[in-house]
């Protein structure tokens, strides 16, 4: 018996060991979250802007048009850089996500064996004798 308690302190010390796994994979997880929104969000916001400085025809002479043409096309690499940046963010947060539910399966597995560890306990404990008293065969 000793050896399933033995058994049973040590899945549950790695049950805590795959929580910890599992949270530091969520706090992984919601850092490249975060990181792919702030990349999406400034990709769009360059887009919008290459788009806006696009549409304009103010130049007065051909020095003005070829420096906003070279604006535009130096924001729309910019545009392009960061949306590149966002699809390698995207991939890293996926990948993330992927390992948080890797994590969270180990430690419920874990947790399972466990529970069953206890189970298998609680059973042996319940078929074995109690261990009672000698019967007094001697009548005295």
């Amino acid at each position: 018996m000793t050896g399933e308690k033995r058994k049973l302190a040590r899945l549950r010390r790695l049950e805590r060991l795959r929580d910890i796994a599992k949270q530091t994979a969520a706090a992984e997880a919601a850092a490249a979250e975060g990181a792919l929104a702030q990349l999406e969000a400034l990709a769009a916001r360059t887009r919008a802007m290459a788009g806006s400085y696009a549409v304009r025809c103010q130049a007065s002479d051909g020095a003005a048009l070829r420096q906003l043409l070279a604006f535009t096309e130096g924001l729309s690499g910019i545009s392009r850089n960061t949306e590149s940046d966002a699809a390698r963010a995207r991939v890293a947060a996926d990948a993330k996500m992927a390992e948080l539910a890797q994590a969270e399966r180990r430690r419920a597995a874990t947790e399972d064996r466990a529970d069953e560890a206890v189970r298998r306990m609680a059973k042996t404990a319940q078929t074995q004798p109690a261990g009672g008293t000698r019967a007094n065969w001697h009548g005295s």
